[in-house]
């Protein structure tokens, strides 16, 4: 066998996959990282966070990025857009979210504008926008779409919609929200994420069965850290550390114990009921509710630990669910590190992504860029 014979037959190793390079807007506390970095073969060398306690928790899990501390339009004018191969992020909801007052002239809807502005300067292969499942039908996504069009500041891109949901994917909750998947003209649409779980839904049981004890204290470890800007800030504290409790006043806890399993508000007796509850057989059905066992939970939300908000009382126990099952029912892993006080941390839990519906993206685009 001459040389030549010798060197074309020579298998050689598959050349590795390249990684995708991803820039995090309105990051908070990493939930859509986790997720591709959970995946494999993507690399966040950047996220841009506003809430302090956020950007602290985001660089205490994601060493490898970095973390720009600062509104995306101080970001976009004073730090420059890096080139990635994918965007990812979920402009604030608050003025067309469902719940509570809507206000179309709320000035955090424009921030979608500052979104798009990074995608004009990054040039990425791909975006995702996540947002509440009334983002689809309001002023803001027209807006979009018509950015999208030719002469629109992002004639170059496309995009689909859909609103997925995250129980679907397997997270250990129902949790409903609006995906804008979009991509450069030149490459076909990646497609979307077929469903993992439908029809068999992981539960609530399944999430608590890492949860070992009954929570001990109400109150964090009293642990904390220097911050880059000279400050001192609480923790880091893992997710396990977060299994703390609150105190609760004596007619808090008689309403707990009289909730059955499932059950709600309107299986108080009056006596036990708030003025405004008497009388009243209808309104929402998740106020003072339990979550179930063998479904998953409702969506976590900011102030999941007041039960008077929604389904978030523990299945069986007089207590609302504790920071360390709100995250496990977001798909944290038990060694998350988390910055900030016991406010602060909820709101980070309850603005995540769940990480399995996160990764489940991922995995799709990673098919799509290799394919």
């Amino acid at each position: 066998m001459t040389a030549m014979q010798d060197r074309a037959n020579l298998v050689l190793p598959e050349a590795p996959a390249k990684v995708l390079t991803v820039l995090d807007l309105f990051a908070g506390a990493g939930g859509i990282t986790t997720g591709l970095h959970e995946v494999g073969g993507f690399a966040t060398v950047a996220a841009v966070e506003l809430d302090v306690a956020a950007a602290a928790t985001y660089r205490a899990n994601h060493p490898g990025a970095r973390v720009h501390v600062k509104a995306i339009q101080d970001w976009i004018r004073d730090d420059g857009v890096p080139s990635v191969d994918v965007i990812v992020g979920g402009p604030p909801c608050q003025g067309f979210s469902t719940l509570g007052k809507q206000d179309v002239e709320d000035e955090r809807n424009a921030l979608w504008v500052e979104y798009a502005k990074t995608i004009v300067k990054a040039r990425p292969k791909y975006f995702v926008v996540e947002n509440v499942a009334a983002f689809m039908k309001s002023p803001q996504y027209r807006q979009f779409e018509a950015a999208c069009a030719p002469g629109g500041m992002l004639e170059d891109y496309r995009f689909e919609a859909r609103v997925l949901n995250a129980a679907d994917y397997g997270a250990f909750q129902a949790r409903k929200r609006a995906f804008l998947i979009g991509h450069r003209a030149d490459l076909d649409f990646p497609g979307w994420p077929e469903p993992t779980h439908a029809g068999r839904h992981r539960t609530v049981a399944e999430a608590f069965a890492r949860v070992e004890n009954e929570p001990r204290t109400t109150e964090l470890p009293a642990r904390s850290t220097s911050t880059p800007g000279g400050g001192v800030m609480p923790g880091p504290f893992s997710s396990v550390e977060l299994h703390v409790g609150r105190d609760y006043r004596p007619i808090s806890l008689a309403r707990f114990n009289a909730i059955p399993a499932g059950g709600n508000r309107f299986d108080l007796p009056d006596d036990l009921k708030a003025r405004c509850w008497i009388g009243h057989t209808s309104g929402s059905g998740d106020v003072m509710g339990r979550l179930h066992w063998n479904k998953p939970a409702v969506t976590i939300r900011t102030e999941f630990f007041k039960p008077e908000k929604g389904r978030y009382l523990h299945p069986e126990r007089p207590r609302a669910i504790t920071h360390f099952e709100a995250a496990l029912l977001q798909g944290f892993p038990q060694d998350y590190r988390w910055m900030g006080s016991k406010t602060a941390i909820a709101r980070q839990i309850g603005n995540a992504v769940p990480i399995p519906l996160a990764a489940a993206i991922g995995r799709q685009l990673l098919r799509a860029a290799h394919a």
